[in-house]
């Protein structure tokens, strides 16, 4: 799923580690802009990577650069094989089952991970970062299975599939083609990477697939939120409500920044309604119901947790997310990582500091130090991916109930079920159907992942996110919300037609319009409808000018 909002050409994105946003993200995972490393990026990574073979050089036992993994930290790896420990790690790793990623979120991805290695705290040479931007460029793109990942040590499974192709391994897709990764490497113009201490470590812990995935859901809720907005207002106008419960003095009394963002909106698109101006006197419907009344309130307080969201999604972009964790010029003193200080060792004062080897409290003469922890938990991604899940599934609740009210004649007073020979013609009562199917999908999508936990790698890692799993079913909801969405705007586009020769305002009859290119009125006979509502759901990334306009 895409959802285009310009077809300009995008400028290259300067990836630094500490400054991208949504707007660079798109920009790179969706409309394919390039990236380029920052100098100030490169010398921090340098700085960190000399650190690593400084305190290789002296003689230290580090977690993941020369032990084993997870449970098997405790085996100490010789330096000899320290490459073959990373390659091997990347490989064992790549567990991943079910259909692969799209191509977009793949893109993020390889963004994402070449974002937080250039924080300079990972290890890892320049040239590992350069190669995660040579693939991006050429759209060479790793096939990463969906599932795998339970969001512990970050998206392991998936970021060892990402990783795979820079070892001349796994597969990539090119224009649609997959063939092994070595081919892809050299379409891009790489040679397989021999990787260095730390590196394949550094490669695949992290929280970059969901991220990714949550990202791109982000950027799609921006289009949703006002696409909601613009169908509750055609709906309104179609079902001859009122404006009244838009008015901004009433939404200024209780001070929601995203109640007012869709109460003006909302407000704004029913201006100069002649629908609206025709049953202003005499109507004796006082009030409507909540679908239409409280339309902003519902909006809004999606909006808002969309700006929580996209506010956690940021910070999280630009994270760094592996472990251990390189400081080049010091850090914070852990008994489980490596500190410089004045050439002696620390007393150990815990009877766990006493029963690990003396290696793992070695102090080294410049002050690096190597610290063990977990960044790469998914927690924050697996709430936020929970929370945005159960907010955007709820604009799809609302706008059913409004194409209800549009096919039930007792209160809409419009032909039954909106088709003019009703009971001959069936119109579109499959139509609201077809929207409680997909609503009451979303019920069973927004129970939380983020909730449950499996523990694994023989009980180290006892508490895990499921991060993916959230973030894998939030891109079902948007979906559903946008095939909901798109049902009520044809609906809502047959309703008005249904009371010509009155008109809507500017703003709805140009949307009204924009339906009709697509969507012809169900004039006296049925049709096959699934072919309408494609032609709605296709509308909505023709939208983005209008509601461009709205805010």
């Amino acid at each position: 799923m895409s959802i285009e909002t310009t077809r300009i050409a995008p400028a290259p994105v300067v990836i630094d580690g500490a400054s991208l946003g949504l707007e660079q993200f798109d920009a790179v995972a969706r409309r394919g802009a390039s990236c380029v490393l920052a100098e100030s990026a490169r010398a921090k990574v340098e700085a960190a990577r000399d650190a690593v073979h400084r305190i290789l050089d002296a003689g230290g036992a580090v977690y993941g650069v020369n032990t084993g993994f997870g449970d098997l930290a405790r085996v100490r790896i010789a330096s000899d094989r320290i490459a073959t420990l990373q390659r091997r790690l990347i490989l064992s790793h790549a567990s991943g089952l079910g259909e692969p990623l799209d191509d977009e979120t793949v893109r993020g991805m390889l963004l994402l991970r070449a974002n937080t290695l250039a924080r300079g705290h990972s290890g890892v040479r320049p040239q590992i970062i350069e190669a995660l931007i040579a693939l991006l460029d050429a759209d060479v793109l790793p096939a990463v299975p969906s599932r795998g990942s339970v969001g512990a040590s970050g998206d392991l499974a998936p970021l060892a599939h990402l990783a795979l192709p820079l070892l001349g391994r796994g597969r990539v897709r090119i224009g649609g083609e997959v063939v092994p990764g070595a081919e892809g490497l050299r379409r891009a113009g790489l040679a397989p990477l021999e990787l260095g201490p730390k590196e394949g470590l550094a490669l695949i812990n992290g929280t970059q697939a969901m991220t990714s995935l949550l990202a791109l859901s982000c950027l799609d809720a921006r289009h949703l939120v006002r696409t909601a907005d613009l169908a509750a207002a055609l709906s309104t106008d179609a079902l001859r409500g009122t404006d009244t419960a838009f008015d901004p003095r009433l939404h200024a009394l209780r001070g929601y920044r995203g109640q007012r963002a869709s109460a003006a909106n909302l407000w704004s698109l029913m201006r100069g309604s002649a629908i609206r101006e025709s049953h202003r006197a005499g109507d004796v419907r006082v009030q409507d119901p909540y679908s239409i009344r409280c339309a902003p309130q519902v909006h809004g307080a999606v909006r808002d947790v969309l700006d929580d969201v996209e506010a956690k999604v940021v910070i999280e972009m630009n994270a760094v997310t592996d472990n251990p964790l390189v400081f080049p010029g010091g850090g914070a003193l852990s008994g489980e990582g490596f500190h410089a200080g004045a050439g002696v060792e620390r007393e150990p004062t815990h009877t766990q500091d006493r029963d690990r080897s003396r290696d793992q409290d070695r102090y080294f003469p410049d002050d690096a130090a190597i610290l063990s922890g977990g960044n790469f938990h998914g927690q924050p991604m697996a709430f936020a991916a929970d929370f945005l899940a159960i907010a955007l599934a709820e604009l799809a609740s609302i706008s059913e109930r409004r194409i209800e009210k549009l096919t039930n004649t007792a209160f809409s007073g419009l032909p039954p079920f909106l088709a003019r020979d009703a009971g001959l013609d069936s119109g579109f009562m499959m139509a609201q159907v077809t929207a409680a199917a997909l609503v009451a999908e979303n019920k069973v999508s927004c129970h939380p992942a983020s909730i449950d936990s499996i523990p694994t790698s023989a009980d180290k890692e006892d508490h895990v996110s499921m991060g993916m799993g959230a973030a894998l079913k939030l891109r079902s909801v948007v979906a559903n919300v946008r095939r909901v969405l798109a049902i009520e705007l044809v609906a809502a586009a047959q309703g008005i037609e249904l009371l010509r020769p009155l008109r809507s305002s500017g703003k709805l009859e140009t949307v009204y319009r924009m339906i009709r290119e697509r969507v012809a009125f169900r004039e006296d006979d049925d049709r096959e409808m699934a072919v309408d509502l494609e032609g709605g759901l296709a509308l909505l990334d023709d939208l983005a000018p209008v509601l461009d306009a709205l805010e």
